[in-house]
């Protein structure tokens, strides 16, 4: 019996880019292919906020809490927003969470198809400049109201640290240095991060700083979902070294939680960052 072969397309040398060979193929099939109808669309579907990320000495932390918003509704409590994209990479989505989350299975077999066709891996801004040209082609997408503007971070294995990237709607890609915030409750978040970042943080504290973050815009922003004690449901935490990434156990995350809402108690409005006094005041 004749087994069946697969089309000739899929057995010829090609790109790297699996994305490219996709839109090639079956452009159907891709996120920014898709009709929509005329109008603002943005309403009709869940938004995922807050991201944020900071990178410590030995490696890089993301972290995203889990509410999910549509219009003045809570859509989703316990959404997902903090992606592996590699074994030394990850993603965190904001915007439109559907698109964003498809968007990200993309990217990741995009970097899974370059490694199998070249027989090495992207290097980190190999990476962050792939998603780029994914976010790019969303853009009709993003005009009528379904934007995805992801957080990328990962472990250079070339200079032996953490590195953060942040996009905008048309695919631009800029580095951060040290942390940075997306979503709808970024503002508050890098407000946050600006008092408590050091650069000298252990693993541990980078962890607590980003929930820290987390809460602090979860108080001021209604589209971002705090630690939920009742459901015990707790942001999720991605951490990557040069061992590679992985997930913080949600027990753990739990523990460093609970520790923070303690201290809430005492301090509502979060630790006091040192300020210069003597002769260090300017």
């Amino acid at each position: 019996m004749n087994q069946p072969r697969l089309p000739a397309a899929f057995l010829q040398p090609g790109t790297s880019s699996f994305s490219e060979f996709l839109a090639s193929q079956s452009p159907d099939l891709l996120p920014s292919r898709r009709a929509l109808p005329q109008g603002q669309a943005g309403d009709l579907a869940p938004h995922a906020t807050t991201i944020v990320a900071a990178t410590f000495p030995g490696g890089v932390v993301m972290a995203g809490d889990r509410r999910a918003t549509m219009g003045n509704i809570i859509a989703q409590r316990d959404i997902e927003k903090v992606f592996p994209a590699d074994e030394y990479s990850a993603v965190g989505i904001a915007g439109t969470a559907g698109l964003a989350v498809e968007l990200t299975r993309l990217f990741q077999v995009e970097l899974e198809h370059y490694e199998k066709i070249e027989g090495t891996t992207l290097s980190m801004d190999g990476k962050a400049n792939r998603l780029a040209a994914l976010i790019r082609n969303n853009l009709g997408l993003a005009m009528q109201g379904l934007a995805v503007v992801p957080l990328f971070a990962g472990y250079d294995l070339n200079v032996d640290q953490g590195r953060i990237f942040s996009y905008d709607v048309t695919g631009g890609r800029y580095e951060e240095t040290a942390f940075h915030a997306v979503g709808s409750g970024s503002l508050f978040a890098r407000g946050s991060l600006k008092k408590l970042y050091r650069d000298d943080l252990s693993e541990t504290d980078a962890v607590t700083v980003v929930v820290q973050a987390l809460y602090d815009a979860a108080d001021d922003d209604s589209a971002t979902g705090g630690p939920d004690l009742t459901r015990r449901i707790f942001p999720v935490v991605q951490l990557i070294t040069a061992d590679g990434g992985r997930r913080m156990a949600d027990g753990d995350v739990a523990d460093i939680a609970d520790r923070m809402i303690a201290g809430r108690m005492m301090r509502p409005d979060g630790p006091a960052a040192p300020t210069l006094t003597g002769g260090d005041a300017p």
